[in-house]
């Protein structure tokens, strides 16, 4: 029995889609979050959200997460950092960016997303990190397909991290809840070269 042979337009489209991959490989890029947990690198989709991303490295580049704490773990749901330091301080943000919640990618589990208020486009530095699959938190699913939350990244290593964390014992102070007892730092912040 002979192996069927590949004709010239199914090599065509396998020699596309390799390139097509590798570029997108290329453009790639990645982030790792060092954290007194353990390294979280995730990989950014700046091709379907690239204002979130655009925002996110910017706070990445300038130092902005250094430091600064998991302020909410809800096991169940997700681990949300990016804006308070160990006191529970709020660092300065840049402006809020528009919402890309409409991009096609889901708040499934161990993908990135932006917090924000009640308004869609109030998203500034925080982001959180979705620890099981929260449908609910899809534009699709929001009133009138105009709301939801915006996915921008994926975790490709750390989900073990994430699995620590999320498990850390947790309790509440002042108007603050879900506040980890024992602060999970982000010591640092750094964008992968490529």
């Amino acid at each position: 029995m002979h192996a069927p042979r590949r004709t010239p337009l199914i090599r065509r489209l396998l020699l596309a889609a390799g390139i097509a991959l590798a570029a997108f490989a290329a453009q790639a890029q990645t982030v790792k979050l060092s954290t007194s947990e353990g390294d979280i690198r995730i990989l950014l989709d700046a091709e379907k959200a690239p204002k979130t991303v655009a925002n996110f490295l910017q706070y990445v580049k300038s130092g902005h997460y250094n430091g600064l704490i998991f302020h909410r773990v809800i096991e169940n749901f997700m681990i949300q950092g990016g804006g308070f330091s160990v006191d529970m301080k709020q660092r300065p943000t840049k402006p809020p960016i528009p919402l890309e919640a409409n991009n096609g990618l889901l708040n499934l589990r161990g993908s990135l997303a932006m917090a924000r208020t009640n308004d869609p486009n109030s998203a500034t530095s925080q982001f959180f990190v979705n620890t099981v699959d929260n449908a609910f938190l899809d534009a699709a699913n929001s009133p009138g397909g105009q709301g939801g939350y915006a996915v921008f990244g994926q975790v490709i290593e750390g989900m073990d991290v994430v699995d620590k964390i999320r498990s850390v014992p947790v309790g509440n102070s002042g108007p603050h809840q879900n506040i980890p007892l024992k602060p999970v730092i982000i010591n640092k912040a750094i964008v992968e070269s490529k």
